[in-house]
């Protein structure tokens, strides 16, 4: 997947400025893709350049006026020739876990104190996630919006980014306890 397929996708639900881009990614496409400001103002502008996106000024009183984005019908096919062109394999590059792979040969306590760390970062994404969930629920329950709802698809990927934050959170935990334990009934830092 390229970046311009993961910003068309977020442009699906409406007009958005750069600005607003850069939040939907914050949350509502970081389980799936990471984009850094810069790269999605030049991502915008390459596709509207390739006419997969439509861009108009909109005037704002007391501040600058701002540039917001749609998905062409153009877009919406270069959407679905990705969306049928076979998946490239998950690759997961973490340096937590290359820290995890070598504990046996560190001091384990720096190593634990990561875990803790970012078991509460994928605590806080699981919250924003379920927060987001729930507004795209609105007052149905599960079930019934995955039976009725209107759009399902940010519903699905939202799903499994909840679902892959709780595995790390849980991951963390345990490897950290496991750790901890281990370091405890040795007495030693390091083996």
């Amino acid at each position: 997947m390229a970046l311009r397929h993961a910003v068309l996708v977020a442009l699906l639900d409406g007009e958005y400025s750069g600005y607003q881009l850069t939040k939907i990614f914050d949350v509502g496409v970081a389980n799936f893709w990471y984009a850094a400001p810069q790269q999605l103002y030049a991502e915008l502008a390459k596709l509207e350049a390739d006419g997969l996106v439509a861009g108009r000024e909109v005037a704002q009183q007391g501040r600058p006026n701002k540039r917001v984005f749609t998905v062409t019908e153009a877009g919406v096919g270069e959407l679905a020739a990705f969306a049928a062109a076979p998946p490239k394999p998950l690759l997961i590059r973490d340096d937590l876990a290359v820290r995890v792979h070598a504990v046996d040969l560190l001091d384990p306590a720096p190593v634990i104190a990561q875990l803790h760390e970012r078991a509460e970062e994928a605590a806080a994404k699981l919250a924003l996630f379920e927060k987001m969930l729930s507004r795209l629920r609105g007052d149905l329950d599960e079930d019934s919006f995955l039976r009725e709802g209107d759009r399902i698809g940010p519903y699905l990927s939202c799903l499994g980014g909840c679902r892959l934050e709780r595995e790390i959170r849980d991951w963390c935990l345990y490897t950290a306890g496991t750790l901890s334990e281990r370091a405890a009934r040795t007495g030693r830092e390091r083996p």
